[in-house]
Order: C-alpha cells, then structure tokens, then sequence
C-alpha cells in the first residue's frame, strides 16, 4: 500500500509540469493575443489597440469556415459592410501558444521598410510583409480573434478595424 502511494505520488510529481502546462499553456488567450499586437505597437510608437468583440465573432464565423473546408484562403469582403482587415495562421492544433502564433506575423519585420504601402518590402513582396503591416497599422484601433481545429490543422483568424494595408498610405 505504501509503495503503491509512493509511486502515485511520484508520477504526479513528475507528471505536474505537463498538467501545469496543459492549463496555464493558452490560458488568457485573446488577452495575451491582444498584448503581443499592442507590445509591438508600443515598440514603434503606435496606439495600442483594444478588443472588440464583434470582431472576434466575425472572426470566429471564417476561423469555423476554415476548420470545416480545411482550406487556408482570405474571407471575401462583404458588400455594403467596412471591409475589416484580415491576419490568417494555422498550425498544429493546440501546440502553439497565441504569443507564437502572433510573432509568426511579427517575424515580417525582418523584410519590412518604412514607407507608402505597398512599398514596405524590401524585396519587393509586398506579401512578405503584409501580415505585419497589419498588426501595426496606425489607423487599426481594434481587433478580434479567434481559432477553430479541422481535422488536421488549427486556425486563427484576427480581425481588424479600420483595415489595414491601404494602397497609398503609410502603416506605422
């Protein structure tokens, strides 16, 4: 009996970390989400945005489109309605922290040049650079996200308003 304790005991010690993980991993998931976009913001000296959650609910209704179809594509505008700026990820489900899958989009900046949108690449591809130029955009004062697992891939949708990456503008 007293052996049996012990070895219950012992691999719930050394099973803790992994529990701990599987709590505290995504725990605050659209707070840490907004927290990454806005620390990069604070980063260049633009206003941090806030959550909306009409956003994350539109957000949520492509995210769900995604895992259904399993297809990893832009939502088409909606006509008569503010177009809504648009960041897309996928991954393996429930392996990523929301900071990882923000700081994908962030590691745009490597390629990223100051300037009139589209030309903030410097490579020329503009695409290279396009989730970031969202995440900092100056005129984006909102954002909404949320995730939704396929049968083989988790999504994350971020929305944003006003939209971002208009032609002719500067993003930061």
């Amino acid at each position: 009996m007293a052996r049996t304790r012990a070895l219950l005991t012992l691999g719930l010690l050394l099973a803790s970390p992994l529990l701990m993980g599987g709590t505290t991993f995504r725990a605050d998931f659209n707070q840490r989400l907004l927290a990454t976009h806005n620390a990069e913001r604070a980063a260049i000296g633009v206003p941090p945005l806030a959550w909306n959650a009409a956003l994350a609910a539109d957000a949520r209704v492509w995210a769900n489109q995604l895992a259904a179809t399993g297809r990893f594509e832009h939502s088409p505008d909606e006509a008569g309605k503010d177009p809504q700026g648009e960041n897309l990820w996928a991954g393996t489900p429930r392996a990523y922290s929301p900071e990882a899958m923000v700081k994908l989009w962030l590691a745009e900046k490597r390629d990223y040049r100051p300037g009139i949108f589209p030309a903030n690449s410097r490579s020329g591809d503009v695409e290279s650079v396009g989730h970031y130029t969202q995440v900092i955009w100056r005129n984006s004062r909102e954002v909404g996200c949320a995730t939704a697992v396929g049968k083989e891939e988790e999504f994350l949708v971020c929305r944003y308003s006003e939209a971002g990456n208009v032609i002719g503008q500067r993003p930061a």
